[in-house]
Parts: C-alpha cells; structure tokens; sequence
C-alpha cells in the first residue's frame, strides 16, 4: 500500500525555513510538530498517512540520529554512516510511490515539520536546496529516499546493501552530474554489482568513476540499457568498466574514448566529409584543428556553461583558455563535444540544477563563460515560454557569484545590451556583481567584424574583479572586410559540376543574415522566419529547408540551391573537420544557436590580456 504525505507548498515553506535557519537543534525540537494548518494532501494515489506512522517515522530518525551525536555533536564519519542508514530507513518505511516522493512540498514538510531539529542537526545554516527540496538531489532527506530507491534490490537479502559500494560524491556522479544515467535504476543497480568487483588499486576512484560515467553517457544513443537483461548488462558495464581502466593506466589523461561508439564518419557532417562522399575534392583545410600557444604566457582555465556544440568554448580555446569543465542540458551537443574534444570533461545536465559541491575545484576558477538561451523583453515575461530563459540567466550570474572566478563572460541577444525594455534586468544583473566583487561592461559585437561571413549581432557581459577589470579593452573590428557568401561556400557550390555555380557566387555577394537556430519548440531545419528566407534569397539561397549535399552537375542552373548542414557550420566559422552529432534538425540547432569561434577568440584575447596584465 502507498501513503500519501502532508505537503508544505512554498509559500509557507519560505518564511518557515528563515525563521528555523539561525535556530540550534535543540530550539528547532519544541517546534516539532505531526501536522500543519497549512500542509495539504494530493486528492487521490493512496491513503494519507497517519500521525502514529509519521509519529513512528520520527522515533525511528531520531534513533539513528542518536547513534549519530544528535543533537549536539556531528562529523564527516558519523554523518555518511547516519546517511546510509537513514536512506534504508526512509525507503523502506515511509511506502511511498515515485510519483509522491518527486514532490518537494513533501520534503519540505518533513524537513521543517516533522523533522526540524534533525534536518538542521545534519546541516547547520542550510541553504534553502537542503531543506526546501527545490533541487531533491541535495535535499536533506529527499537525495536519501531516492538513492536507497535507485539501488534496492528486493530479492537480495539486504536489499539496501548497494548504498555502501559509493559514497555520496559517486552517487552525486551518477545521480546528479549523468542524469541521462541516474535516471535508470535497472542501470544504476548494475554500475554498483560490477563495481564492488574493479581492482581499482592504485587509481583515484573518483577519477576512474568519472572516465566510466563518461564512457557510458557516450554509449546511451546506441544502447537502451533499461531493454538489457540484468546479466548481459552486467557483461557489457564490466567490459567498458574494463576498457576505463586500462585507459586509465596507461593514459587517464588522454585516450577515452570507447571502443564502442561508432566511427566518426557514422555521425559527422563536417563540408570536407560531403565533398569527399561524393568523389569530389575537399574543400580548403580547417585553420582550427588544433589550439595554439596561448597569446600571452601561460594558460588559463574556465567553466563553459550552456556549452551547446562547443563552439564558444574552442574560440575561447585558441585565446588560451582551457575548459575544465563544459555544462549544457542537451545529450546531441554533449555528443558533439564529445566526438571533437574527447578530453574535455563534459556534464549534460541543466546549469539550472548544478550546485558548487558538485565540482568544489572550480571555486576561483579564471573564467566563467555562457552563450545563454535568448531571453525576451520584460513585456513577455510571465509567459510559459519565456520563464526558462530567464531562469537560466538567474542561474547564470548566481552560480558566477559563487563561483568567484576573474572574470565572467555571457552572451545573448543584443537588446540585453541596449534595449530599453531590458533595463531592469541590466540593473538587477549589475547590482548582483557588484555584490559579488565585480564591475562588469556590456557591448553589442557583430561577428562579421570578425572575419565571419555574417552578419550577426551579439550581446556580451563581460565582469571582471576589480584587480583586472581597469585592464579589459573591448577587441576592435579587423581591418579587412569578412568573406562574402560566395566566398565562403564557393568550393562547396562548385566541388560536384554544379553549372550554376559561377553566377552563383558572383550573386552571393555580401555576408549572411543572422543564421537562426530556431527553438525546440518549433519546427524543423530551416533558415528562419519570413525575413531571414527573403534576406537568404537574395544571395540566391532556398531558405525552406537544408539539402542533404551541394548541388552536383544534374541541378539546374538558375534554381536557388539550399544549404547543407556543412554549409551551414561554414558561414558559423566552426572548422571543417568539426563534426556535429545527432538528426539533421539537432545538428542545425546546434550550429545555429553557437557563437561564431573567431568572435570568441576576439572577446577571449581581451579578457586574456586583462588576466595576464
């Protein structure tokens, strides 16, 4: 039978927890209470829990509490034995259902109702995550439930006995960093049988974890783990567990990628790969295939957060900056990242629900860069649509300001800079900085200032800390005009005996329009609204749709060709040989919504120079 618990919405949630925050335990136990006038049940899904099972539910905390140094003493040893036990406890004594144990407004009930003393025993001053259970992977009691459901296995006799193989920074790995694997308990239940088994001697397990979560994130397009029988998944897990550590001993630091995946060509569509499928010559060779020296002495490291395909994070990587770490929500883009960086440390999880304790190294880190999700002006706030953007960039300049680095770079639409309807949100953002330490410039770039061939306006926020900022100059525009179109795509146009091609790049004349990646929201591959196609027509290219290759000998001459997905990632600037993983409309995506790389690299050397003084 499943029980349905009392739920404290938000808003009574709130002010509740401010007022418990600077209590001790011992003040917070004459509070405890088995109900609240303003906690309410779901209407159906089971029956309400009874006070004497809630009244029994907290003897059998406190018990474990006490075994603990409840109320008064606590360390890192008893803490990790008291959370153990207490996730099989909960697990197995609350008869909860998925379903209601995904409601924060339970945990937050427990937290500040029935189990108040205890909640701030285990931690002191918590930040609201822990108590309030807005992220239920760092809630007190709410991370515990649903690890003990992740691992319980009901025909072992201990069934909880999983929750010992890892500790709470691996569990943080598979449960919050690779929520494209946590979600799976079938899966997470065989990482933990094969690897209490790994001879990991003389490896830093975390290390090793890591490089494994990271093969097997790689892995999920192909597999469909939850189909695998337990034991042929057991095989397959300890066969890739294997391949981690050997890679792991005779390189940790480089070779990574798994044997598994499919060959580059199954997945890529870099121009020079269409070209060459088709027999015909390659265009010219990628100025990007490697980063060079940094422009000034010494290297530095940074956190790319909404990372998308990588292409902000390589521009920045020619001006000396070294990702660390690279964030974004979407499995295709981390893929992508993936296929072209193999030694970047990829997370494909939402930037949203990232906490510090997840990466406590990257604290003071030297820059913390983004290309965000475009916000809307203040007149559509409220919309369903909108909100996400909006809470993205919150978390954004949050996450900034407890990250500390030196400087901090984000970029989005060019009226967050200048429009008057974004005002407000340029004061807000300001005076958060500021708070944190940092004075912060803002400016509108068009990357066809950059040598890119399109025009395409960008806002940037650029924070420094007060040592570096007076250094920081905005990059200037390059002296020479960028590529035209025709320029740019002319070998492509060309490379299969289109006859057309000639007049075509005589006609393609001037840079591109902003190339629009569109929303996931909206339909497929295309060029963007009305404007955008007209504005591509008139360099004599068909906007509708993307081809699946040039235009070859048998194209009509004066028909408007359209472009390829090879194409497209030429007129973003990306190099040739990058390559993009995922559908035709994911792959568009992806290089529609990236930052042309020599745009960052301009904005990169600045803020380089700024470091470095």
């Amino acid at each position: 039978m499943s029980f349905l618990y009392p739920r404290l919405l938000t808003q009574q949630a709130a002010p509740l927890f401010e007022e418990y925050r600077p209590l001790t335990p011992d003040e917070l136990a004459g509070r405890v209470a088995l109900s609240h006038e303003s906690a309410v049940y779901v209407a159906t899904g089971g029956d309400r829990v009874s006070t004497d099972q809630l009244r029994d539910l907290r003897a059998g905390v406190i018990d474990l509490a006490n075994r603990a140094g409840f109320p008064n003493a606590s360390d890192r040893s008893r803490n990790a034995d008291f959370d153990l036990r207490l996730a099989a406890l909960l697990h197995s004594e609350m008869s909860m259902v998925p379903a209601e144990a995904a409601s924060r407004d339970v945990w937050a009930f427990l937290a500040l109702v029935l189990l108040p003393d205890v909640a701030f025993w285990r931690y002191p001053q918590p930040p609201k995550d822990r108590v309030l259970g807005t992220d239920l992977t760092r809630h007190v009691f709410g991370r515990l439930w649903w690890r003990a459901q992740l691992v319980r296995s009901p025909d072992d006799p201990d069934p909880y006995g999983a929750l010992e193989v890892l500790g709470e920074a691996a569990f943080d790995q598979i449960y919050a960093r690779r929520t494209a694997l946590g979600g799976s308990p079938h899966l997470v239940r065989a990482i933990l049988r094969i690897w209490k088994d790994l001879d990991l001697k003389g490896l830093n397990e975390r290390e090793a974890l890591r490089d494994f979560l990271k093969r097997l994130l790689r892995l999920a397009p192909f597999v469909l783990f939850d189909g695998v029988e337990e034991n042929a998944l057991d095989l397959e897990l300890h066969a890739v567990a294997q391949e981690s550590i050997a890679a792991q001993r005779v390189a940790p630091a480089h070779d990574d990628r798994p044997a598994q995946l499919p060959k580059p060509e199954a997945v890529s569509d870099s121009l020079s790969g269409e070209a060459a499928r088709a027999g015909a010559p390659a265009a010219r060779p990628s100025q990007w295939t490697a980063p060079p020296s940094a422009p000034l002495s010494g290297r530095y490291r940074s956190i790319e957060i909404c990372a998308g395909s990588g292409a902000q994070a390589l521009g920045l990587e020619r001006a000396g900056f070294d990702p660390m770490l690279l964030i974004d929500s979407k499995a295709d883009a981390c893929f992508t990242i993936d296929l072209n960086r193999p030694e970047w440390d990829v997370v494909c999880m939402d930037v949203v629900q990232f906490r510090m304790s997840m990466r406590p190294d990257a604290i003071g880190v030297d820059l913390l860069s983004g290309g965000l999700p475009r916000v809307k002006s203040v007149a559509t706030v409220g919309r369903a649509d909108d909100e996400g953007e909006r809470t993205v960039l919150r978390a954004a300049v949050t996450l900034a300001c407890e990250l500390k680095p030196k400087a901090v770079l984000l970029e989005n639409v060019a009226d967050l800079v200048d429009g008057a309807d974004f005002a407000v949100d340029r004061a807000w953002i300001e005076a958060a900085l500021l708070g944190a330490g940092y004075r912060s410039t803002w400016r509108v770039l068009n990357a066809a200032d950059f040598g890119v061939p399109q025009s395409r306006r960008s806002g940037f926020l650029v924070a420094l800390q007060e040592a570096f900022f007076p250094r920081f100059a905005w990059p200037e525009p390059n002296a020479l005009p960028p590529p035209t179109v025709g320029q740019a795509l002319g070998p492509s146009m060309s490379a299969l005996g289109w006859p057309g091609a000639e007049h075509w790049i005589k006609r393609a004349d001037n840079v591109a329009p902003a190339l629009v990646g569109g929303s996931d929201r909206r339909g497929g591959a295309d060029l963007g609204p009305t404007g955008s196609k007209k504005a591509w027509a008139t360099l004599g290219v068909n906007g509708t749709s993307l081809a699946d290759g040039p235009p070859d000998i048998s194209f009509p001459a004066d028909e408007q060709p359209r472009l390829t997905i090879g194409q497209a990632a030429m007129i973003q600037a990306f190099p040739e040989d990058w390559r993009f993983f995922g559908g035709k409309t994911s792959k568009y995506r992806q290089i529609g919504h990236a930052m042309p790389p020599p745009l960052a690299t301009a904005v990169g050397l600045a803020l380089a120079a700024a470091l470095h003084g």
